[in-house]
């Protein structure tokens, strides 16, 4: 019997089906109601619901049974992890899909880091769905390992699992009609493309969405994102680490709109993956702010699988697969048992599932191309007379605000002021040898003494360090070379905790374990000189981030990315 003729006879009830899902209560996401049924499941995939006999009987006890959730936003490069340990960080918080930009690896690497997620969730409990990174690079202001071209886009898109564009953060470039940027949306070939649009609004956000942007993820208030529901966007409402942005938008969904939004991570630190959760974490905050649990359930999977087009995902119904959470409280929704397609692959928890050995990464390494540099590099001389910009950071947010202050002056040079919090930044382009070095000053940070570094540095990935010192900031720079891409923290000269991310100076290739501990102890060692910010590094990350207002820096310069121009440091 082949497998439709199988399924088909297991849902008129002729054949026993695989496994019956018994004594639950459903949670429909579609009907909008709880009721009592039999869930009949054959070969992975949902045949009926009502009254089944099956193989395997499972006894829910009354519990609910609930679609698994549905990520409509991330970059998984920003967990640190690889796919199959991110997989082990969310499979047991009911994660069984998400919709993946891997524009992080693309912009190290290329389309050779399109191709390791769109291929690695093979074997896993989860389903991966790629958008192609549109952001390759993202902007002109920045040098990046890659360039993905509308043509790559439109080959990619015959691929099953790429379901669309990604981001479109170039935004001014598609308000404008700039023929690169349209060609990207064209190449979607009537598949989603996401929007990457903060603080858009009037004519031009009209202009953006006529273009063929269908979602955004960047609001950070309820009036922007007000307007652009009302303007026909989907709203992904977004809560990862460094970006808190759920409960200022919760207040924007109704019964009467909340098919139009979703629930989006965009990038998460293992710590609070393990801590608060993923998808899971949204669901209890949205119930625990007074939406109806049904509703937030629904943001959590079917509408972002109808929004992505994915027809067999996000519902409890006949030809869906069997990605299914059980758990025993509606007003505090922990997955308690999470199975994907009929088998159970975590329990409490806990991940019960094994996989094949993953995928060997090394045509990913080894990706630290630096030109020579020297200590005199971070110098910034001073213009007499003349005040800098200063970059200040907004709590909880990746966007900053520009500020302007006297500079603190030694000899001819400008330098750090820690009594002030005023640090210096520095971006070492690291994928050409190219020797450029942007440089900046940024408010916020709180550090005393010493210097944190990384290679991870949304979005080109060059190397991004705050100091107080250059003798500080010019060995973290060179311990990172060494290490072959990774995180670090030095305090006079010496190395205090690191974290090395070999794989495209991103990603680590240890378990999620060791990673979350070497997180710990690099946010531990930071606060230890002086910052008080939750996470250092994850905040680091975002300022050289071109397109995100107000003032980022890249291995360029100064940014002002509100122009979407350079901009001198002095004013």
């Amino acid at each position: 019997m082949d497998d439709i003729q199988q399924k088909l006879a297991a849902a008129r009830g002729d054949e026993p089906a695989d496994i019956v899902f018994r004594n639950g209560k459903i949670v429909n996401v579609l009907s909008g109601e709880i009721h009592d049924g039999d869930v009949a499941v054959t070969n992975g995939v949902i045949v009926g619901i009502g009254s089944y006999e099956g193989r395997d009987i499972v006894d829910l006890e009354g519990r609910y049974l609930a679609p698994a959730f549905i990520d409509g936003h991330i970059h998984i490069e920003s967990s640190m992890l690889t796919v199959h340990e991110f997989a082990r960080a969310v499979v047991p918080h009911g994660t069984a899909g998400a919709v993946v930009d891997p524009h992080e690896f693309a912009n190290v690497v290329g389309l050779d880091g399109i191709d390791y997620v769109r291929t690695a969730d093979e074997g896993l409990p989860i389903d991966l769905f790629v958008m192609m990174s549109s952001c390759v690079p993202a902007t002109p202001l920045e040098t990046a390992g890659a360039r993905i071209t509308a043509m790559d886009i439109l080959h990619y898109m015959n691929y099953d699992n790429v379901v669309g564009v990604a981001e479109m953060m170039n935004f001014p470039g598609v308000f404008n009609g700039v023929d690169s940027e349209l060609a990207k949306i064209d190449a979607a070939r009537y598949k989603a493309v996401d929007g990457h649009a903060p603080g858009l609004s009037g004519p031009n956000l009209n202009a953006y969405i006529l273009a063929g942007v269908h979602s955004d993820h960047e609001c950070t208030t309820l009036e922007e994102a007000r307007e652009k529901l009302r303007r026909g966007m989907h709203i992904l409402m977004r809560e990862g680490t460094a970006e808190r942005n759920l409960h200022d938008l919760l207040p924007l969904v109704t019964k009467e709109n909340a098919t139009h939004c979703s629930f989006a991570t965009d990038d998460k630190h293992p710590a609070d993956l393990e801590d608060e959760g993923h998808i899971d974490h949204h669901v209890r905050e949205a119930v625990k702010f007074g939406l109806d649990p049904i509703t937030v359930l629904q943001m959590a999977t079917i509408n972002t699988a109808r929004h992505y087009g994915l027809r067999r995902n996000g519902a409890i119904a006949p030809g869906h697969w069997a990605n299914l959470i059980v758990f025993s409280d509606m007003q505090d929704i922990h997955a308690e048992r999470v199975y994907y397609r009929g088998a159970l692959v975590a329990e409490d928890g806990t991940p019960v599932f094994t996989v094949d050995s993953p995928p060997d990464l090394t045509h990913m390494t080894g990706t630290m191309k630096v030109g020579e540099f020297g200590m005199q590099h971070f110098s910034v001389f001073n213009v007499p007379n003349s005040k800098i910009k200063i970059i200040d950071l907004v709590p909880g947010q990746i966007f900053t605000r520009a500020a302007v202050e006297d500079p603190r002056v030694q000899g001819d040079v400008v330098i750090a002021d820690p009594e002030r919090d005023i640090l210096k930044l520095a971006v070492i382009e690291r994928h050409r040898a190219t020797g450029n070095i942007g440089l900046g000053f940024v408010r916020g940070f709180g550090l005393k003494r010493g210097a944190l570094a990384s290679t991870v540095a949304h979005d080109a990935h060059n190397i991004i360090i705050v100091g107080t010192n250059d003798v500080d900031m010019y060995a973290a720079a060179l311990h990172l070379i060494r290490l072959g891409g990774g995180q670090c923290v030095v305090d006079n000269a010496r190395v205090r905790e690191e974290l090395p991310l070999p794989v495209a100076g991103l990603v680590s290739d240890q378990p999620l374990a060791f990673v979350r501990r070497k997180v710990d102890d690099l946010i531990a060692a930071a606060h230890g000189l002086g910052s008080g910010l939750p996470d250092p590094f994850m905040t680091l990350s975002f300022l050289a981030l071109s397109p995100i207002p107000a003032l980022k820096v890249t291995d360029l310069g100064l940014v002002d990315a509100e122009k979407f121009e350079l901009t001198s440091l002095f004013v």
